[in-house]
């Protein structure tokens, strides 16, 4: 599956428009993660276990959004993007979404890599 920010995917041209696509997921920490999570805060700097839980909470977002797409006949996302939110103080969504689309390769562009 193609996935671009772009409203286009380069060296393809879009035969067909599946529509709006997304992935949703809503975590939250358990008690001991915000409790280390609050300890590391005071010293300051990164706050790995925060770090680690939005990285996979994004690639599982991704993951829904593309499966998503695919149930649409899509091969490819254009104008891809995250957007996200706290709820309740302790959650956080993330939702990934973007445009599903069929593309074919246009045989007038360059090659360009996958």
């Amino acid at each position: 599956m193609i996935i671009v920010t772009t409203p286009y995917a380069p060296g393809h041209r879009v035969t067909e428009n599946k529509g709006h696509v997304f992935g949703l997921v809503v975590r939250s920490r358990g008690a001991v993660g915000n409790i280390a999570a609050s300890l590391r805060s005071l010293v300051g700097g990164e706050i790995h276990e925060y770090t680690e839980l939005l990285e996979d909470t994004r690639r599982q977002a991704i993951d829904r959004m593309v499966q998503n797409a695919a149930l649409l006949g899509a091969n490819a996302v254009l104008s891809f993007r995250f957007d996200s939110s706290e709820i309740g103080g302790t959650m956080s969504e993330i939702v990934a979404y973007g445009t599903a689309v069929v593309v074919a390769p246009d045989d007038g562009a360059a090659p360009t890599l996958e």
